[in-house]
């Protein structure tokens, strides 16, 4: 197997795919990358961060933006967005441009951000797509932000569907839909720590099975 490695986490909301991300990350002494990409975004694009985390995963998110009290203080003046054709294109772009820049670098587990898609012709990748009982992530989500079991519900599904919108937009493929991945796996099923170490596995054989 090949030293570089490159794996890409789809996960459904409150899965345990950022904990799982950063153990896999640990084992295979790789770069974690999820929201820092939008800090690596900002600095490619020259607009600010702010403007990043607020269209993070939102298909059609700049229809609305212009309405936002800090649309004119991004790094460039709103003239310079209809002067330049800024389009949610533009952004992915961007995003794009860093996600492969630093996969060049090294071994590298990124969560998110169609990663999958924007690296399928690198070499030494593995996608893999986290899932967790609905009831366990509505749990976790009561707990992390203090809402109902009804509400968590609410918010699980609606997020959701603003990720999965977003990552069939840009793909062309469906996500959480088993043929998108290599390795669809629930973590409800072994936890946490075991679902990363299992992961590892799977990413080991792939990887060694496509050693000439």
């Amino acid at each position: 197997m090949d030293n570089n490695v490159i794996i890409n986490i789809g996960r459904q909301l409150c899965a345990g795919g950022l904990e799982i991300g950063r153990l896999l990350a640990d084992e295979f002494h790789a770069a974690y990358y999820d929201r820092e990409l939008l800090n690596l975004a900002a600095k490619e694009s020259g607009f600010s961060e702010e403007f990043f985390k607020s269209s993070d995963e939102r298909k059609g998110f700049l229809r609305s933006f212009f309405h936002l009290p800090y649309a004119n203080n991004l790094g460039a003046s709103g003239s310079n967005f209809y002067q330049n054709n800024f389009s949610q294109e533009s952004l992915f772009k961007f995003q794009s441009d860093a996600i492969r820049k630093v996969a060049q670098k090294g071994s590298c587990v990124f969560v998110g951000r169609c990663a999958d898609y924007v690296l399928r012709d690198f070499p030494n990748v593995v996608n893999v797509f986290i899932t967790a009982s609905l009831e366990d992530r509505a749990r976790l989500f009561m707990k992390e932000k203090g809402v109902s079991h009804e509400e968590a519900l609410k918010r699980i599904e609606y997020i959701e569907h603003r990720r999965a919108s977003y990552y069939n937009y840009y793909t062309g493929k469906r996500w959480g839909e088993a043929k998108s991945y290599d390795l669809c796996i629930d973590a409800s099923v072994l936890g946490i720590p075991e679902t990363a170490r299992f992961i590892a596995d799977f990413v080991r054989k792939k990887l060694s099975s496509h050693t000439p």
